[in-house]
């Protein structure tokens, strides 16, 4: 039996409706599953976003007590420096005038003390 042009063209715009519908149909399923799967990212993301700040926090007040630290060590080494200027400029440089003559008075005294010591450890 032979299909007439009308019979023929309504079968197949029923044939593209029907494949438009599947189409749609398998659409919105993939929107509705790709609409869970955001909402959980979104959950998560808050959660994330809550641990950040809680981090955040943290990492501030580590920061702060770093900051203290770091000017007491600045403190301590402006306070080295200031006590080796005192020791090298008081008391090394006046006694340097002196040196020549205790260098060979220390060496006299301690072959001395070698002799004594070996001496007493001989007998």
């Amino acid at each position: 039996m032979p299909l007439t042009l009308n019979q023929f063209l309504f079968l197949v715009i029923t044939l593209a409706f029907v494949i438009a519908i599947v189409c749609l149909v398998r659409l919105f399923a993939q929107l509705r599953r790709t609409a869970v799967e955001g909402e959980k990212t979104l959950a998560e993301l808050r959660v994330l976003a809550k641990n950040l700040s809680e981090l955040d926090l943290v990492v501030k007040e580590k920061v702060e007590d770093l900051g203290k630290t770091l000017d007491a060590s600045k403190k301590a080494a402006v306070n080295i420096s200031k006590a080796s200027f005192l020791i090298t400029s008081k008391i090394i440089r006046p006694s340097s005038k002196y040196l020549l003559l205790l260098l060979p008075v220390a060496r006299f005294v301690l072959r001395q003390w070698k002799k004594r010591k070996e001496k007493s450890n001989g007998k």
